[in-house]
């Protein structure tokens, strides 16, 4: 038992080894987040995400079901159609915790295929912003 301690403590996931850490507590610095989550997908680059997720992520999907963060940082090595662009973000901060909201649009062939509103929340811990907890909606098609 006390190995497997040891062994948990010294594990570089333990601490976020390698995640960035003296993010500023600002909104731009959470909107470079959102970028650098959105670049993080579609580069399928799931240890860049996994910096950006707190261990107990969960997000309320369009369907109503709930995504974990092991769920979502295996979906980040799958390849999709198309890509997804951001817009209309906008980050407001309480102390330590903020939240992010904007729209994700989803373009195919050129154009867009859907749209999404979106609410991501983070907690600033261990010196860098953490997402907890998402929210996406699916605009009605036109």
């Amino acid at each position: 038992m006390k190995i497997v301690l040891l062994l948990m403590l010294l594990s570089p996931s333990a601490y976020g080894v390698g995640c960035p850490t003296g993010q500023a507590k600002d909104e731009a610095a959470l909107v470079a987040i959102e970028h650098n989550w959105l670049r993080a997908v579609q580069q399928y680059d799931s240890a860049a995400l996994a910096c950006i997720l707190a261990d107990e992520f969960e997000e309320a999907d369009f369907d109503g079901s709930l995504i974990n963060r092991s769920t979502m940082l295996a979906g980040a090595t799958k390849p999709q159609k198309g890509h997804d662009e951001l817009e209309d973000l906008h980050a407001h901060i309480y102390g330590e915790v903020a939240y992010v909201r904007g729209i994700g649009v989803h373009v195919e062939n050129g154009g867009p295929a859907g749209k999404t509103r979106f609410t991501d929340i983070f907690v600033y811990r261990d010196g860098r912003w953490q997402c907890v907890a998402g929210h996406e909606s699916r605009f009605p098609k036109p």
